[in-house]
């Protein structure tokens, strides 16, 4: 169901986007990228139903983005006009989710692959895990503003905000967090019944 969602709103929303086409990709990349991968992967290492809901809430998030360009969504304006804020937030909302969501699947991957237990150890490697990918992402933001110059405003979504990127990683270090102290426990008791399956 999930997969069929996805793939529906894919096509929907990438229907006469608001962005260029160029910013509508770069924006869908992890969506594109990512479906193969868990596709692929399923029998041999099926996730939890917590990840893979986590993941699909994820590429609703980056595909609603992708079609308005972050700094133009339409819950973020409302939000924006509703709170009288100077900006519109709905990128902040994909960069705690890009801590939030990456920290059940790096957990996952930790705690079925490696000898670690569920603890303040693994934890920790979890929220550092999540920011280096969210260090990395702002990596890629800066590459792809240097190679295509004013075509990457868009995919930026800056909006004039001279600490963005540290607002970005922040925000990803807060999901990590959070999704790590909320959701340990449901994902501990369905990681144990994934496990006695395999």
């Amino acid at each position: 169901m999930l997969l069929t969602a996805t793939v529906v709103l894919f096509v929907a929303l990438g229907i006469s986007p608001a962005t260029d086409r160029l910013t509508w990709f770069m924006e869908n990349f992890p969506v594109v990228f990512g479906v193969p991968i868990l596709i692929f992967t399923y029998r041999r290492f099926p996730l939890t139903p917590l990840a893979y809901r986590l993941i699909f809430l994820h590429a609703l998030i980056l595909m609603v983005g992708g079609h308005y360009s972050y700094a133009q969504v339409p819950l973020g304006d409302w939000v924006r006009r509703m709170w009288n804020l100077s900006r519109n937030h709905y990128d902040r909302l994909g960069h705690f989710a890009q801590g939030f969501v990456p920290a059940i699947l790096t957990r996952e991957f930790l705690l079925r692959k490696s000898p670690l237990r569920p603890g303040g150890l693994t934890s920790f490697l979890v929220v550092a895990v999540c920011l280096a990918i969210s260090a990395s992402y702002e990596f890629i933001e800066w590459w792809t503003a240097l190679a295509t110059g004013e075509a990457a405003t868009a995919f930026l979504g800056t909006q004039g905000d001279p600490w963005d990127t540290q607002w970005d990683m922040f925000l990803a270090l807060a999901g990590a967090t959070a999704s790590v102290a909320l959701l340990s426990g449901i994902h501990d008791r369905q990681l144990a019944k994934i496990i006695s399956k395999v």
